[in-house]
């Protein structure tokens, strides 16, 4: 437990509550985050988080463009959705990934917690950059990734951020609904839209049709 651990535990909480928000600022914050993370993890050996906390720093900053122009005509951008073949590979590199990285850091820099801790690398790339494009999926990651994380993490007594993890969980489940709802929200017409629709009666139907055939 360190003072550098609490404030990027405040920044980071910041972070993800401005993102369940689409609050364009989670991404400044949320620098601020992975800066401070990169050395934590080094300090405690959890080499491939750290590694992950350094490739976060150019995603934050691609993420913070297209949040704020990568939408029509330059404008936000919307949330939008992955296709399911988009998933199965998304799935099998996951996969394939955390194995191969996990072995290599255990077996060669004495990594702890290998392949856990090479599961949330890999799943948090993903994750990253499907929130950066804006896209649905990326909580379903974000939840993986806070439950294996909340157990590493308090195996190796980093107790502020496995209550910051645990609080992600809750906050990445909410970011879930929250960005569903509004997902849903952009192909349904508006009520005021719906109020202001011409209404024809069936007699009005019936005399167009009678003045058609004169």
């Amino acid at each position: 437990m360190s003072w550098i651990e609490i404030i990027a535990t405040i920044f980071g909480l910041l972070c993800v509550y401005l993102t369940v928000k689409q609050n364009n600022w989670c991404w400044p914050t949320g620098l601020v985050q992975v800066i401070l993370y990169t050395y934590i993890f080094y300090s405690v050996k959890l080499y491939s988080d750290s590694i992950l906390q350094v490739i976060y720093i150019p995603m934050q900053i691609y993420g913070w463009y297209y949040w704020l122009h990568g939408g029509k005509d330059k404008k936000e951008a919307p949330v939008t959705k992955i296709t399911y073949k988009f998933w199965a590979y998304m799935i099998l590199f996951i996969t394939g990934l955390t194995l191969a990285w996990g072995t290599m850091m255990g077996k060669y820099f004495g990594a702890a917690c290998p392949i856990p801790d090479a599961f949330i690398v890999m799943t948090s790339l993903f994750a990253q950059w499907l929130l950066s494009k804006k896209k649905l999926e990326a909580w379903y990651l974000w939840i993986a990734v806070d439950i294996v994380a909340i157990g590493v993490y308090f195996y190796k007594h980093l107790y502020i951020t496995t209550g910051l993890y645990t609080v992600f969980l809750v906050l990445a489940i909410s970011g879930l609904i929250a960005w569903r709802r509004s997902y849903i929200r952009r192909f349904r017409m508006p009520p005021f839209e719906i109020a202001s629709c011409p209404v024809i009666k069936l007699s009005e139907v019936k005399e167009r049709r009678f003045n058609l055939k004169d």
